[in-house]
């Protein structure tokens, strides 16, 4: 009797349960979207962060902003250096090229013995040392010019116009500097910093025996676009290194830490840097510790900075953390907005069929229908609706989810790190390692948006919520009708 009763009446408002059932779906689509589109954003953030940092560095440990304007490292750029006649050739023109293996000037070192301290505290699993490093060749030819006549522009080493260069050398010098980046390693540690997030293409990866060995290990895509492989050899600080292996990073969306990784002794001897290292890599115990490892290493090395992983996603810039707001602050208020809507809507469509029922409910009442009843009727048909517009809501969310991952649309991180800037994998740049001089690293991250069971959970809770209230409304008002009072009412 009841549900027969429920589904007839349905039927005959067959507008009053379209609307109700609308807003409530679109109100739970927009929530099933935004909170997949919130974790997608987060994942995005997570990933650029792991394939920086490594996948099981839980904090870094650099040296202090060094001072720009003077010290050791302070002053000035690269210096090359060249003795008188290097690189003649008979024709009197003299080619020139050098390596040079070099520090950020604008950045501190901390000493290696750190390493071992930071691996002393308590609650550290793991810890490892980096060195990261510039590599800058500069190469150019040098015209002759001892015929140049006396009180001449050439002789007074002035020009008139701009140099003709060329690569012939005629009319002027022509030179070429190129950089790329190297990171000095502990080749016995790849568990924990950069060296944990990649994957071997090729070749090996260095090892325990590689100390002191001019050896390398190239990122996939440097390797790719300059043509090296295993068994080549590259100039590095003006040491030939042998190629021994080639790596990738394990995300699809990211390049490595470096396009060149090195013994991270080999690295500190060319540099002439002496026995540093620019970061620590530590990995802590457990999740749980990290906040006090992270205090007492800083109480440990005063004056280094030490970060977490939540300290260097709050640097993340772009257009990720823009998405990220976006979503987290634009579409959270706008679907509490339209939600909010769409159970006012639902209230006042089921109060107003209310009142032009009055009649139907007078009678029920007078043929001996309890309030209780007549409220349960009232709810029944609200409850009804809204699992109706949850079904369609849902449909509605999943379908907008899998739109999102069929575009797959790319978004771009910038980190402000303390890591030296040079040209990376792939064009881009070697992602920093904490702390020290700010610059930007730019990584491009495919935005995916999961569906998670909580979220439908919630989408159904929702629907199922708004009936029940709107329900609830309405079965109030239909309960304190009295019988001869609705009789009369329409009589």
């Amino acid at each position: 009797m009841y549900w027969t009763y429920l589904r007839r009446e349905l039927a005959g408002r067959t507008k009053q349960t379209i609307i109700v059932a609308a807003g409530l779906a679109i109100a739970i689509a927009l929530v099933i979207i935004v909170n997949s589109l919130a974790a997608g954003v987060r994942d995005a953030q997570a990933q650029a962060l792991d394939s920086a940092y490594g996948v099981s560095t839980d904090l870094t440990v650099s040296g202090a902003m060094a001072d720009p304007t003077g010290g050791a490292e302070g002053g000035g750029g690269p210096q090359f250096e060249f003795e008188d006649g290097a690189g003649q050739n008979a024709d009197g023109t003299t080619e020139l090229s050098q390596s040079r293996l070099m520090l950020d000037r604008l950045r501190g070192t901390l000493e290696e013995s750190s390493v071992t301290a930071v691996a002393s505290v308590d609650g550290v699993a793991a810890a490892t040392g980096a060195l990261s490093l510039t590599n800058t060749t500069f190469s150019g030819q040098i015209p002759d010019r001892s015929q140049a006549q006396p009180g001449t522009d050439a002789a007074q080493g002035e020009q008139s116009g701009p140099p003709a260069g060329g690569p012939d050398g005629a009319g002027g010098s022509a030179f070429d500097v190129d950089s790329f980046t190297v990171l000095g390693i502990d080749p016995a540690d790849s568990s924990v910093g950069p060296m944990s997030s990649v994957s071997l293409s090729e070749g090996r990866a260095l090892e325990s025996g590689d100390a002191g060995a001019d050896v390398a290990v190239l990122d996939a895509t440097y390797a790719s676009l300059n043509d090296l492989a295993v068994g080549d050899s590259i100039d590095v600080g003006g040491a030939q290194m042998e190629i021994v292996g080639v790596v990738s990073s394990t995300s699809s969306q990211a390049d490595t830490a470096s396009n060149v990784y090195i013994p991270l002794d080999v690295a500190q001897t060319l540099a002439g840097a002496g026995e540093v290292v620019s970061t620590i890599f530590v990995q802590a115990d457990s999740a749980d510790a990290i906040e006090g490892v992270q205090r007492a290493i800083q109480t440990e090395l005063p004056d280094a900075t030490v970060s977490s992983q939540s300290d260097l996603a709050s640097t993340v810039s772009g257009s990720l953390s823009s998405a990220s707001a976006l979503i987290t602050n634009l579409g959270t208020w706008l679907s509490l907005i339209v939600l909010a809507v769409a159970l006012v809507l639902a209230v006042l469509f089921t109060t107003s069929g209310v009142s032009r029922r009055t009649r139907e409910f007078g009678t029920l009442k007078a043929i001996g229908w309890s309030n209780g009843r007549v409220v349960g009727q009232v709810a029944g048909e609200s409850v009804i609706q809204g699992l109706i517009g949850g079904a369609v809501g849902l449909a509605l969310g999943l379908a907008g989810i899998l739109t999102i991952n069929l575009i797959s649309p790319t978004i771009s991180s910038v980190a402000a790190t303390g890591a030296p800037q040079g040209p990376g994998a792939g064009g881009q740049g070697g992602p920093g390692f904490g702390g020290g001089a700010f610059t930007q690293a730019t990584a491009d991250v495919v935005l995916h948006a999961p569906l998670t069971l909580w979220v439908v959970a919630a989408a159904i809770g929702i629907a199922v919520l708004g009936g029940a209230v709107a329900g609830a409304f309405g079965g109030w008002r239909a309960s304190r009708l009295s019988p001869a009072e609705a009789l009369r009412s329409v009589g």
